[in-house]
């Protein structure tokens, strides 16, 4: 009778236990499930964004939000969608709420300090690049080296600015932004041989862009070449006719 009262009492001890773990397991699932939801509304709402379908994007993105507020992708997005239709106020919220999720990871961070440059807010922005580089496993840190630079640029701090810049080469010479704040970076300090080269290290990617092409113009006015400046004038006005840098070269600067 004891060893049957034992045995009964460890099976009712096992059933217990199994039946907490199912119910635990019940519980991920549906967090899981979820996490899934709120991934998938918050890829089509990206994807409404990028379309300009803004309306409908929002929708996607609120419904990603209710199935889990916990999901910081969703608020980036929205932060991007909320900036895009000039609500500063709800953009941040919703920026530092992806940020309060994942405080240490290099898109949060980088994504609100680079919001709060565009606001204005240098000082407030500058510790969320630092952030940002120091997650070992951010992808792309050249890039928030970049905002920052371009971060402390608008307030004129020149040198700072092209420490920045360089640090993002140094990490990917091939960074285009970089590339292009450099140059205006030196051109801004007269050095004008050195800006040159960042010019046509840009052009080397194959890229182009009226605020480049309208640099290498201005750049080599000043080195005094004209046939190398003419021939940026010519590409301007024939990649970017209807550009505001078109429109604002002086009347004779090309063929």
């Amino acid at each position: 009778m004891r060893r049957s009262a034992i045995l009964l009492a460890a099976a009712c001890s096992l059933a217990l236990a199994g039946c907490q773990s199912a119910g635990g397991l019940r519980g991920e699932t549906s967090q899981q499930k979820a996490r899934e939801a709120a991934e998938i509304h918050t890829e089509l709402g990206q994807q409404y964004l990028q379309r300009g379908e803004l309306q409908t994007a929002l929708q996607k993105l609120l419904l990603a939000e209710k199935y889990d507020d916990d999901y910081a992708p969703a608020h980036t997005v929205l932060g991007v969608l909320y900036e895009r239709i000039h609500d500063y106020p709800k953009a941040e919220q919703e920026y530092k709420r992806a940020y309060a999720l994942e405080p240490t990871k290099g898109d949060a961070n980088n994504n609100l300090g680079a919001f709060l440059c565009r606001m204005g807010k240098v000082d407030e922005a500058l510790p969320y690049f630092k952030r940002a580089v120091a997650d070992p496993f951010y992808h792309t840190p050249d890039a928030a080296f970049t905002n920052a630079g371009t971060c402390l640029l608008k307030v004129g701090r020149l040198q700072p600015a092209l420490e920045e810049f360089q640090r993002a080469l140094a990490l990917n010479p091939k960074n285009p932004d970089a590339l292009y704040q450099t140059a205006v970076v030196l051109h801004k300090q007269g050095d004008d041989f050195h800006a040159r080269a960042f010019v046509q290290r840009f052009d080397a990617l194959g890229l182009a862009s009226p605020d480049v092409l309208r640099l290498g113009y201005e750049i080599e006015t000043k080195l005094g070449d004209q046939e190398a400046a003419r021939s940026y004038a010519r590409r301007l006005r024939d990649q970017f006719p209807d550009s505001e840098q078109a429109r604002s070269l002086p009347s004779g600067s090309s063929p």
